[in-house]
């Protein structure tokens, strides 16, 4: 009978040597599910509102254990299981739209979890498993944020990190780095795990602990641009809607506008009592107009009116029409002397939400689909809109997810960073708050203080570093005039964008290539002098 060692060999090896070692013994499936089962449910909790973000390492290390060591197939649906007690929950908020939506959504995400396991049960078998399997982890999240129909990158392991030690890594190598040293932090965790229960001695389990303590402590180390002396003063305003769920602006028109219209004027008459402090521009949120200014003397009428009683430029939100058949999501910049100006129109557009992919199919199966009405267009530039003293940097809503709209705008050296947004659909469930930490460390991934503005909450100040230091409630009216840092100087993320993200993905590719068994090659007989003959017979 062969005997364990004593001692562990290299980080992450195998506890057996050579060819011929068997695998570690499989646990019952039983407790494999439900360690794919808890795994998922840590990394939920990790997760805004809960925010308990330290259990992301714990839930990765319980995933990890669940499918290490397995055939393909049972780590496929152990990935599955584990997939499916993540975001069930974390994806809660899609269900006002429709159970069948949230459900359907849920399925198709859960695919890529099944998949990476599929990849870590494969590379587990190679040294330093936990930096093949968290390097794994990115590409899964990659192909999660680009496939089908633009990705899905929402609930990725980086945004349960808003401000916690594991942040600083989202200025040197941005969200992907960010998700791969928690995932590497789990990994590790779960090696000292294995190790304790092999009983594999002092070393061997005090090495990858000391690791996974080491991860998120060397983040102090990060480099990190400073103060710049300059700041700007910002209006917010967060207007609120009448409706609710699917229908969030109501039935009755210029409603919201009315809000948001009010509120300009009530910030004005405040600032000439010197209540609050005068602005240098306002920011209102996503469709913070339901009537389009550009097609209605009414709506332009009563926002010229507002913005030129505060007397600065305000960042408008609306959906303004495109020929006949067609719409845009546009940031609009309202001089109080010149009127509408420039603007950005949202690149990544929602679909089933703001326009219909397959549209002939979809709408002839779904009469629900038809509620998206005439489809958006995508905008082709970046968010930078100079508005008063400063040059902001636009982002709508669903685009503070994508690394790549929010790196191209910050680039420009666009400062702040504005995210307007529309969530008056999902009022009340954990959305606002994920989406709220997107911004955290979108503000320290790029150097630069987010202003989030929500028709219903939550509106937010995020400094330079991560930290919330204004929001409001949600559901109702409110607004704040803010003091703000205008930073210019790019971090490293800013600089190098999608690189770290590609090398990730490139290491877990090359650690899967040399996973693959080879083949032991049999050598032919040597045929001698008799079996020559036979062959010339």
């Amino acid at each position: 009978m062969v005997q364990e060692k004593t001692a562990g060999p290299a980080l992450g090896a195998p506890p057996e040597a050579g060819p011929a070692a068997a695998p570690t013994a499989r646990g019952p499936l039983a407790a494999r599910a439900a360690g794919a089962v808890a795994g998922g449910a840590l990394l939920y909790l990790a997760f805004p509102p809960i925010g308990l973000w330290f259990l992301a390492p714990f839930g990765v290390a319980l995933f990890t254990l669940a499918v290490r060591d397995v055939r393909a197939r049972r780590a496929l649906w152990l990935g599955l299981l584990g997939g499916l007690a993540f975001l069930l929950p974390a994806l809660h908020w899609v269900s006002p739209i429709g159970t069948d939506a949230w459900l359907g959504l849920v399925a198709l995400e859960s695919l890529f979890y099944g998949a990476w396991a599929v990849c870590a049960t494969l590379t587990s078998r190679l040294p330093l498993w936990p930096l093949w399997s968290a390097a794994l982890w990115v590409a899964m999240e990659w192909a999660r944020g680009t496939f089908p129909i633009g990705g899905f990158p929402w609930a990725r392991v980086a945004f349960s990190q808003g401000e916690t030690p594991f942040t600083p890594y989202a200025a040197l190598g941005g969200a992907p780095l960010v998700s791969f040293t928690v995932v590497l932090c789990g990994g590790l965790l779960a090696l000292t795990a294995l190790r304790a229960f092999r009983r594999a001695g002092s070393l061997p389990v005090v090495l990858p602990l000391v690791g996974a303590l080491a991860v998120p402590a060397a983040a102090l180390a990060v480099p990190r641009p400073g103060d710049e002396g300059r700041t700007v003063t910002v209006g917010v305003i967060q207007g609120n809607v009448p409706g609710r769920g699917m229908h969030p602006l109501g039935d009755e028109p210029a409603v919201v506008l009315g809000n948001h219209v009010r509120m300009l004027h009530e910030m004005a008459q405040a600032v000439r009592r010197g209540t609050v402090a005068e602005p240098d521009l306002v920011v209102l949120p996503e469709n913070s107009t339901d009537i389009d200014p550009y097609r209605s003397d009414f709506a332009r009428a009563q926002l010229d009116a507002a913005v030129k009683d505060i007397g600065v430029p305000v960042l408008v939100g609306a959906v303004v029409g495109i020929g006949e058949n067609n719409r845009a999501t546009r940031s609009l910049v309202w001089d109080p002397v010149t009127g509408p100006g420039a603007y950005y129109d949202k690149q990544k557009l929602v679909p089933f939400g703001e326009y219909t992919p397959f549209k002939d199919v979809v709408l002839a199966l779904f009469e629900r689909a038809a509620l998206v009405g005439k489809q958006s267009v995508a905008g082709t530039r970046d968010g930078d809109l100079r508005l008063g003293p400063v040059t902001v940097g636009a982002i709508n809503c669903y685009e503070v997810a994508f690394d790549d709209v929010v790196g191209g705008t910050a680039r420009t050296g666009a400062s702040p960073l504005v995210v307007q947004t529309n969530n008056a659909t999902y009022a009340l469930t954990n959305l606002p708050a994920q989406q709220l930490a997107m911004s955290q460390l979108r503000a320290v991934e790029h150097n630069r203080a987010v202003i989030t503005s929500a028709i219903t909450g939550i509106s937010a100040y995020v400094t330079p570093q991560g930290k919330i230091a204004w929001r409001t409630g949600e559901l109702v009216p409110a607004s704040g005039v803010l003091t703000v840092p205008v930073r210019t100087a790019q971090t490293v993320a800013t600089r190098v964008g999608a690189l770290p993200q590609w090398l990730l993905i490139l290491v877990g590719v090359g650690a899967l290539v040399a996973s693959r068994p080879q083949r032991k090659r049999i050598p032919a007989p040597i045929q001698g002098p008799a079996d020559e003959q036979v062959g010339e017979a």
